[in-house]
């Protein structure tokens, strides 16, 4: 019987994996952006023929989610995302100010070391590569070992498009052998310039240690928070919408609804109407009981699935055009099991007096168990968005939108992205929607405008002026004079 060591193939075949990267990446260092550019429009292409044929087969064979919501994001960072692409400048001269001689030049950072998620393993994958090859980066990926086929498949072809349109060998990368043995060579291997972790929190630790800038896409669970003066229908269509899209699986979703005590007959009506299913004492305990949340984290293996199905399976009966689970709560505590990121159709419902409550209440949430990922706020007040914009510890605010479309820029103006910054937890190096220009590094360039001579003889002759000016009349030049003069003055009004 023959005996094969997953750790030590894993192992080895990152390590060949990051060797041919950096190979590449030397090559790619003399592309100039249209060559990238026209490169990235070829791999978009490419990922887009797949894009419905990977939705089917990433529902599949992760048991996440849904195939129609999937497709939507596969298509969406096959299409919106390269029209975003477009006119950025990443490579080369960025700027130049001829008048201040001054100039920018974008440089690409390296290998990056991409850990993509069981979640959007697809979605992601594609975005990571995209951003990685526009701005002159080659790129590899460590699939989650519950998407390994799909993420391979994509990949793939994606490689065979790179070669295809003028991409170096290596310069995309991923492990076919998938252990965290594996993963973590990439991480720590010499040639990784970058890591970035989208939704892997359990090597986050060894990202930090590896010594490499990392980013990392983080923990969701945020809240909501409905204003008095919000329109009311369209916020609870737009969390609603949110929170079911592919079953609640996107981590920016909306996890606690915040509501003004004023209007909170009114939003409970509206969720009723948009399928929203309030549970009784002993239905949220069987809830918690599927989840296994008095435990630990929730159950891997109940994440993105539809509310009816999560209540059938804990053991309750809800209507059939239940969407969303709710929990209606009063407190926080670290031992709330709603607390917990969960990444399916289930909300928590909390009620306060006015906006300042409802601003300390989403500012505990936040602190809680969330690292700072997304909050939203409904309100037409300017002054209160203004006000939870300047004061919560999070990494992107989002105004009269719903969480998980406008966190990824489909209905807002923010960068097209899959991984989305946490800084706020004190994990990784930025709290963008991640984008192309965090794989690069500014090169400043500053021409002589001075002469070096008379410059050093005009700050001699300003300094010589300082030091006559402060000194007292009688001691001019004299320090250690000024010195005693000082100490003693103090020393009478002590």
């Amino acid at each position: 019987m023959n005996f094969v060591d997953k750790d030590l193939l894993s192992i080895q075949e990152a390590r060949i994996l990051m060797e041919s990267a950096r190979d590449a990446g030397k090559t790619m260092l003399t592309f100039p952006q249209e060559k990238l550019d026209r490169i990235v429009e070829g791999l978009a292409k490419a990922a887009k023929e797949l894009a419905e044929e990977l939705a089917v087969m990433s529902a599949e064979e992760t048991g996440y989610g849904r195939t129609k919501d999937k497709l939507v994001k596969n298509t969406f960072v096959c299409e919106f995302l390269p029209k975003h692409l477009q006119d950025m400048k990443c490579v080369g001269v960025l700027n130049e100010d001829p008048v201040r001689k001054t100039m920018d030049v974008g440089v690409p950072v390296g290998v990056i070391a991409a850990l993509t998620p069981s979640v959007s393993p697809v979605s992601t994958a594609i975005y990571n590569v995209l951003i990685a090859v526009k701005s002159g980066n080659p790129i590899v990926i460590a699939p989650h070992e519950r998407a390994v086929k799909v993420t391979g498949r994509l990949l793939d072809c994606m490689k065979e498009a790179g070669l295809r349109h003028g991409l170096p060998e290596g310069a995309i990368g991923y492990l076919k052998t998938v252990t965290k043995a594996g993963a973590l060579e990439l991480i720590h291997h010499p040639a990784a310039a970058m890591v970035v972790n989208t939704g892997v929190p359990e090597l986050n630790g060894e990202a930090a240690e590896s010594g490499k800038p990392y980013i990392y896409g983080g923990t969701g669970n945020g809240p909501v928070f409905i204003e008095r003066t919000a329109d009311l229908k369209q916020a609870v269509e737009d969390i609603i919408v949110s929170r079911t899209f592919d079953y609640g699986i996107v981590s920016a979703a909306e996890q606690y609804v915040v509501v003004d005590s004023l209007i909170a007959a009114e939003v409970k009506v509206e969720m009723l109407k948009n399928g929203a299913y309030f549970m009784n004492g002993e239905e949220e305990k069987q809830l918690i009981d599927l989840l296994n949340l008095e435990h630990g984290n929730a159950d891997t293996e109940i994440m993105g699935r539809p509310a009816l199905e999560l209540a059938r399976r804990a053991g309750f009966t809800v209507p059939e055009n239940t969407s969303v689970l709710v929990s209606q709560q009063k407190y926080i505590s670290d031992r709330n099991p709603f607390a917990k990121e969960l990444l399916c159709p289930v909300l928590a419902y909390y009620i306060e007096n006015d906006w300042m409550h409802a601003c300390e209440k989403c500012m505990n949430l936040l602190v809680n168990e969330s690292h700072g990922h997304t909050l939203v706020i409904h309100s037409r007040d300017e002054e209160v968005i203004r006000q939870f914009a300047l004061k919560k510890p999070v990494g992107r605010v989002l105004v009269n939108t719903p969480a998980t479309l406008g966190s990824m820029g489909m209905t807002t103006n923010l960068f097209p992205a899959m991984t989305l910054g946490s800084i706020t937890a004190g994990a990784g190096i930025t709290s963008d929607n991640v984008s192309p220009m965090n794989f690069i590094y500014i090169r400043k360039v500053g021409y002589g405008v001075r002469n070096a001579g008379e410059y050093l003889e005009n700050a001699k002759k300003e300094l010589c002026s300082c030091t006559k000016s402060s000194a007292p009349a009688g001691q001019h030049g004299d320090a250690k004079e000024l010195l005693k003069q000082i100490l003693e003055a103090l020393s009478k009004e002590l």
